[in-house]
């Protein structure tokens, strides 16, 4: 499988453009599957479900299924977050795998960055970001890609994919 991921700080517009991204690159026939990762705990099931009640009792993994689709929660009970290629190791093969998040991990990846959040750029002291995607024009010697260009932050992205 091939990866490559999306960055920068919050509020810049990574989960709009990791949206926009998916689609673009499916859309031309390949299968993507994506990472996200999450800075605080995270819950996507409920309390009194039936899977909750499995966790909560002290269940490691629990798989959901149905005719539509299929979760596995695992519980990490305080053992180390997973390395993010051990988390790309635990999907099904796709063609491209888009990571969101992940700052300083090693693969290639690409900056979104908006002047008005008043963060400084990542890319300034990371050689793995090979772009920047902005409507602003932020001074680095690295490609800057318009937010609305998308066919050419998608091929940008599959051009720089590295191979896992």
């Amino acid at each position: 499988m091939r990866v490559f991921g999306v960055t920068g700080w919050k509020n810049a517009g990574k989960t709009t453009l990791m949206e926009r991204l998916v689609a673009e690159i499916a859309g031309r026939g390949l299968s993507v599957s994506t990472l996200k990762h999450a800075h605080h705990g995270f819950d996507m099931d409920r309390q009194g479900k039936d899977s909750f009640r499995h966790r909560e009792a002290g269940a490691r993994e629990v798989l959901v299924a149905s005719t539509a689709r299929f979760a596995i929660l695992h519980e990490l009970r305080g053992a180390e977050e997973p390395p993010l290629d051990a988390l790309i190791a635990r999907l099904a093969p796709v063609d491209l795998v888009l990571v969101e998040g992940w700052k300083r991990d090693r693969h290639p990846k690409l900056e979104v960055w908006r002047r008005a959040t008043g963060a400084a750029l990542i890319a300034a002291d990371d050689e793995t970001i090979r772009a920047i995607v902005s409507d602003d024009a932020p001074e680095i010697a690295r490609p800057v890609l318009p937010f609305g260009d998308i066919a050419r932050i998608a091929d940008f992205a599959l051009r720089e994919a590295a191979t896992l």
